[in-house]
């Protein structure tokens, strides 16, 4: 019985020492695992040494002086004053005026718009084919007076009809030139063109400057002129640069011909950079140079063209534009 528990006492004794060295580690590790974790947490929250240097410049971003962004300020402000706020005002109030006309101008029924438009061909017509302008524009503009009159005076219970009557006063009054638009009624201005002749009775007429050399008294040079006759040379595949130069030729011709030849006696050449008008089917070009042969020269064209011909020749000019010369014997 001593002996047991003699060995209780021992055993329970090395437990005892057991438990104390357990205990003892387990607080050092904690403590160590403390102490690790207050280390990080320092770590983690003190500032470092790089937090005190100087930031470097980005290379992507633009650094100005102070010089530099005030000129940009002064350049804002300079723009500013600059700009013309009165003409901008200007064109918003234009832009609402138009825009409330527009808005007016779609106001108007479709048959109202008809309505007004067969009453203004009615009057129209009561004029027969020969009224002049005025006389439309007059019998436009009486109308308008009419109706205009009769709008302010009239009296209506029907609310649509007062409605109807209200915005055609109000197109009859402020819009009238719209509404003309929109019915398609459109009258020209008559123009009355006056020339101011400032010449003196007696001055004499300007002449037209002929390029080249004087021409000889044989060619009896003529602007304005086509003469007819027999080909004797065509200007289609003759040309000359000046019409002293197509008079030569013709007198050249006329000396050099061989007996049974036709002998020139007529030149015909064209002046204008533009060509020369003719009613066949060629081109006639600058200085073409037409050799002609006849007995008795007859006038094709003088001067100018008659109203008759450009009427069947429309693209016939007003002013002949030939030059030509009938040479002295």
């Amino acid at each position: 019985m001593a002996r047991g528990i003699a060995r209780a006492v021992s055993f329970g004794g090395r437990a005892t020492a057991g438990w104390c060295s357990y205990r003892r580690v387990t607080v050092a590790v904690c403590l160590g695992n403390l102490v690790a974790a207050l280390l990080v947490l320092r770590s983690l929250t003190a500032p470092t040494p790089a937090s005190f240097a100087p930031t470097a410049p980005n290379p992507g971003v633009v650094q100005y002086t102070e010089e530099q962004i005030k000129r940009v300020e002064e350049s804002i402000r300079i723009r500013h004053e600059a700009e013309p706020v009165e003409l901008v005002q200007a064109v918003k109030k234009l832009q609402k005026v138009f825009t409330r006309e527009e808005k007016r101008r779609k106001e108007l029924p479709l048959e109202l718009k008809q309505k007004i438009s067969y009453d203004i061909v009615r009057r129209l017509q009561d004029l027969g084919d020969n009224g002049s302008l005025a006389q439309q524009r007059e019998a436009v503009e009486s109308w308008h007076a009419e109706k205009l009159k009769d709008l302010k005076s009239a009296s209506t219970q029907n609310q649509t009809n007062l409605d109807l009557s209200r915005m055609l006063k109000q197109a009859l009054e402020f819009n009238w030139r719209m509404l003309m638009e929109d019915i398609g009624l459109l009258i020209p201005v008559e123009v009355t063109h006056t020339v101011h002749d400032d010449k003196p009775e007696n001055e004499p007429e300007e002449e037209e400057i002929i390029a080249g050399p004087p021409l000889s008294p044989q060619c009896n040079a003529e602007l304005h002129t086509d003469y007819d006759g027999a080909a004797v040379r065509w200007g289609l595949t003759h040309h000359k640069e000046t019409a002293a130069d197509c008079c030569q030729a013709c007198l050249d011709q006329a000396k050099n011909a061989k007996p049974g030849e036709l002998k020139c006696n007529i030149w015909v050449y064209c002046p204008s950079e533009f060509g020369c008008y003719s009613p066949d089917k060629y081109e006639h070009k600058h200085q073409e140079c037409w050799l002609k042969q006849a007995d008795n020269p007859k006038l094709n064209f003088k001067d100018k063209y008659s109203e008759s011909y450009r009427d069947t020749h429309p693209t016939a000019p007003v002013a002949v534009p030939w030059m030509s010369g009938v040479i002295s014997a």
